[in-house]
Formats: C-alpha cells, sequence, structure tokens
C-alpha cells in the first residue's frame, strides 16, 4: 500500500463554480497507481467541493443561482464580519461538503462519463483556495 499527498492552489474570481478535474485527475495519475482512494478535501469553509455534471455550463449556472436564492445576502445574519456575503457562504458550504471520496480503478478516477470535479466559490471577490488531495492504493 502507498499513499501520496498534494496541495492544489485554485484562483477563484468570486462566486461560482471552478472546475477542478483536469488538474486532480491529471495528479493522481501522475501517482503511478492502479487501485485506490482519493481524498479531495478543501481547507476552507466558505467554499466548498462537488461532484457534479461537466457537460452543459447551464447546470453550473442553475447551481450558482439555486444557493445564491437559498442563502442570499442580508443584514439580518448576525455574522457580518466579512462583508455581507460572509455568512451566506458559511451556509452554502454547510449544505454542500468539503470532502470527496473517489475511487481509483486501473489507475484512473472512477468519474461518470459527464461528472466533473468542482470547487464552488461562495464569497463574491476572488480567493486563493487549496484542496488538499490524499491518495492511498496500490
Amino acid at each position: 500500500m502507498r499513499q501520496a499527498a498534494h496541495t492544489l492552489g485554485v484562483r477563484t474570481r468570486g462566486a461560482g463554480l471552478v472546475e477542478i478535474t483536469r488538474e486532480v485527475a491529471g495528479w493522481a495519475q501522475a501517482q503511478g497507481m492502479t487501485t485506490g482512494l482519493l481524498t479531495a478535501f478543501c481547507r476552507h469553509t466558505s467554499a466548498s467541493l462537488l461532484i457534479q455534471e461537466n457537460a452543459d455550463p447551464d447546470v453550473a449556472r442553475d447551481l450558482e443561482d439555486y444557493f445564491a436564492q437559498l442563502a442570499p445576502e442580508s443584514p439580518a445574519y448576525r455574522h457580518q464580519d466579512e462583508g455581507p456575503d460572509d455568512m451566506p457562504a458559511h451556509l452554502r458550504a454547510a449544505l454542500t461538503q468539503v470532502q470527496l471520496s473517489i475511487p481509483l480503478v486501473g489507475g484512473r478516477l472512477a468519474l461518470g462519463t459527464w461528472q466533473g470535479i468542482w470547487l464552488f466559490e461562495h464569497r463574491t471577490r476572488p480567493h486563493s483556495r487549496e484542496v488538499v488531495l490524499h491518495l492511498l492504493g496500490e
């Protein structure tokens, strides 16, 4: 059994989905393992990770619109330390996930045909985010 770890830096342009499938899959494949389990972990409380369709860009836009309606900016939140988008970002991250587990089969991530890995930025301004990748396998 072997393991490898890497921190992937992701720059965002503000609120929205950033596809990171190519970077994650490329790193996993470069480790030379054939079977295993990849864990991807987002090191932030106002961004999250999703596995979602990557064929039609309208899916990403609809997800962004839905979460903006579900947890809108509001002066009613007590937590406003970093501005009006702060607490809605925490709510959106709480409703999604910060960790993904993806099997490695035949040296490749076992994603479905239309599945992609996305970092979901919940803040309105650009950020530098970190996603820690850990691969355990052989």
